[in-house]
């Protein structure tokens, strides 16, 4: 199981995460997505305790305490859904514009 922690500070690092929960308990990872093209954190986080319980304690604690400025959200990690194809749609293509005309010659 897994604990989504949102609304970080842009500042934040794994190292910091890692001081706040193991005040509640033993962490088994911690994941913090960056951005692809500045590198810089997303503002949220994903935390891997080691039993229920634990991740129980800490989301009690820490969901709506203000922490490096911020108001923190900490609740269980929702599985993520698959949307089949990134949402983004299928096949490419540019629609817009797309009143029937077409604007490209098809050659079979």
């Amino acid at each position: 199981m897994s604990i989504y922690v949102g609304n970080l500070s842009y500042e934040v690092t794994k190292e910091d995460l890692t001081s706040v929960f193991v005040e509640y308990g033993a962490i088994a990872r911690v994941q913090l997505p960056t951005d692809r093209e500045t590198g810089r954190p997303r503002g949220f986080a994903f935390v891997e305790m080691n039993n229920e319980t634990e991740e129980t304690a800490a989301i009690e604690a820490l969901d709506g305490a203000e922490w490096m400025g911020r108001t923190l959200k900490v609740n269980k990690a929702k599985p993520r859904e698959n949307s089949g194809g990134g949402g983004r749609g299928s096949f490419g293509g540019d629609r817009r514009g797309s009143s029937g005309g077409g604007s490209f010659a098809r050659n079979y």
